[in-house]
């Protein structure tokens, strides 16, 4: 009774530490996958507005530039000089002479940018140049009292970028524009000759923001130096006082963005200065950024619900099984203790329980008959240690290549299918060999063929090889799997992590009684450091690949001697170089040697 009540009460706390961890880790799971999910889509939201505003600001810029160039270029127009700086000395034919020239200039330049609206010279002495010959100025209004006029002369010949505004100068003419303006200066930068005006058509601003997609909601706007609307897609509300914008807060912001929270909701505005002055705001809403945000919350809700339903099953079961078998197990084992080593244990139905009693049946037996087996057991280390090595030789690769023709028939590629499924079984029936531990490099080649082709189809333009084998060496003889897991390091250590395809390149030759093969990549190389770690297993941070490289090492050296094997050659951007060496064994000779010909 006792000991039933002991079992019983190693299954409940098993049973319960089970529940209680799978419990602990599936909320955990459940809150950092939300909570990485959604900071995910937060920072992807901000990095596309980021890049968004700048794609904004480069094309405001590339026309501002335009318009100063023109500006530059009309400052040194010798027409406009000569006009603005002897009109008083030029007789009025000659001066209107003059001034056609500079109006047909100015038509030209208009002409060949939709997006100027005008270009105007104001004189000091009260003298109009347009890009049109029967544009007159508007009576009603002081040219000089304007505040594009005025900055341009306080700022003495600098360029002076206005904000959007009507344009009243021109008689007749109401356009919405923003205006580049600075003063033409004479022979010495204090003799003002002039105000140069280029009108930029708004509409190119206009149409260039309000086509720009920051969800249901967001939107772009953009301010002067002066806190002064150049653009808004809700301008009008804003001048009758509707609506309000942090404009005050966006001058004084150094961080690049703020976060604002009004009603429950988190506006996120993301700024860039540009080189002029003003600054582009793009504005997003937080709540927009995950709008399946309930569907997330329930999905994660229910895969841990499902996983504490499947914990706390497995936990019972595995409890149950573990302890009903544990007691019976206990007492045999205290025989042994004793010295018994004829006693044996039932198997039991438990699976862990009858895997350690076989086990411990085997080793008791073992154990009586190990001196007289020692010759025999070194024997098959030897060979098991072989098998070993070879055996952990990748699987991943058969598992990737399966998912790879799943995807393929999933997407009815139905000759890529055929093609892969193909060279793979082509690829597994050389690399079974009958069992043969030596086969023909012929045999080698093509399933290394295979593997590249198969690898190929995986990556597509991703990786090219080449072939270079002298033809005479598929008679000789190699261990088998040899080269495939160098073409995988190179594949997944070189080419995989290189920016744009990468090339393989497998050579073999006959040098000095030897076997030389060579496996190079174009991939991104390694350090002297990493290269003097790939051909040893022992580091804990090894990874899988290099401990596959270190197995073939290991495999050669304990089949052919410690004067073959591998050697690496490699520089960090320059590519890898493997050699491999072994000896070279004809397969006519060795069958002769074996007496396996007549």
């Amino acid at each position: 009774m006792k000991s039933s009540q002991r079992i019983k009460s190693i299954q409940s706390r098993i049973a319960s530490s089970f529940v209680m961890l799978v419990l602990f880790t599936a909320l955990l799971l459940i809150f950092i996958s939300y909570r990485l999910s959604e900071s995910a889509v937060r920072e992807t939201a901000e990095s596309y507005t980021s890049e968004l505003i700048n794609q904004v600001n480069a094309n405001i810029q590339t026309y501002i530039t335009g318009m100063k160039d023109i500006s530059l270029a009309t400052m040194n127009n010798p027409n406009v000089r000569e006009y603005l700086a002897s009109s008083e000395e030029l007789q009025p034919a000659e001066l209107a002479q003059l001034k056609a020239k500079i109006s047909e200039y100015f038509h030209s330049i208009r002409v060949s940018r939709k997006d100027i609206a005008s270009i105007n010279i104001f004189g000091e002495g009260g003298t109009f140049i347009s890009d049109r010959t029967n544009a007159e100025l508007n009576p009603y209004i002081e040219v000089s009292e304007q505040p594009w006029y005025r900055q341009a002369q306080e700022n003495k010949g600098q360029t002076v970028i206005s904000s959007s505004h009507v344009q009243p100068v021109i008689k007749g003419e109401y356009r919405w524009v923003v205006s580049l303006s600075r003063e033409l200066s004479g022979i010495t930068p204090t003799q003002g000759l002039g105000i140069l005006l280029i009108d930029l058509n708004f509409k190119v601003i206009n149409d260039m923001l309000s086509k720009l997609d920051l969800g249901n909601r967001g939107y772009v706007f953009v301010i002067d130096s002066q806190g002064r609307i150049v653009y808004h897609p809700q301008q009008q509300l804003l001048y009758s006082n509707l609506k309000t914008e942090r404009l005050e807060q966006v001058l004084q912001d150094k961080q690049g963005g703020f976060v604002v929270k009004e009603d429950g909701a988190s506006r996120i505005y993301s700024i860039k200065d540009t080189d002029f002055g003003w600054k582009i705001v793009g504005v997003f809403y937080e709540n927009e950024l995950v709008d399946n945000k309930k569907q997330m919350q329930l999905s994660f809700a229910v895969a841990g619900l499902l996983c504490l339903g499947l914990g706390v099953l497995f936990s019972v079961v595995i409890s149950r099984n573990l302890t009903r078998p544990i007691k019976k197990l206990q007492e045999k084992m205290m025989e042994v203790e004793k010295g018994n080593f004829d006693i044996r244990v039932p198997v039991g139905h438990s699976r862990e329980i009858s895997g350690l009693a076989r086990s411990f049946n085997v080793m008791v037996s073992k154990v009586k008959e190990l001196m007289r087996q020692i010759m025999v057991e070194q024997e098959f280390k030897r060979k098991s240690e072989l098998n070993a090595l070879q055996a952990q030789i990748n699987p991943h690769f058969l598992y990737n290549t399966l998912d790879s023709i799943i995807w393929m028939a999933e997407s009815k590629k139905h000759d890529e299918v055929i093609l892969m499924t193909s060279a793979l079984a082509r690829l597994f029936r050389a690399s079974l060999s009958k069992g043969k531990e030596l086969i023909p490099i012929a045999t080698e080649m093509e399933h290394i063929t295979n593997y590249l082709k198969i690898q190929q189809m995986r990556y597509q333009d991703k990786i090219r090889y080449t072939l270079d084998m002298d033809p005479e060496l598929y008679s000789y003889l190699t261990l088998k799997v040899l080269l495939q897991p160098l073409v995988e390091n190179a594949i997944y250590h070189g080419i995989k992590n290189k920016e744009g395809p990468g090339t393989i390149t497998i050579t073999g030759a006959h040098e000095d009684h030897m076997i030389v093969f060579q496996v190079m990549d174009d991939g991104i190389g390694m350090d002297e450091a990493k290269v003097e770690t790939l051909l040893t297993s022992s580091g804990g941070n090894q990874s899988r690949n290099s401990v596959g490289i270190a197995n073939v090492h290991q495999r050669i050296q304990l089949y052919f001697g410690a004067n073959y094997g591998l050697s690496y050659t490699s520089e960090p951007g320059a590519g890898t170089c493997v050699k491999l060496l072994i000896p070279a064994i004809h397969a006519e000779e060795r069958r002769e040697k074996e007496g396996e010909l007549p």
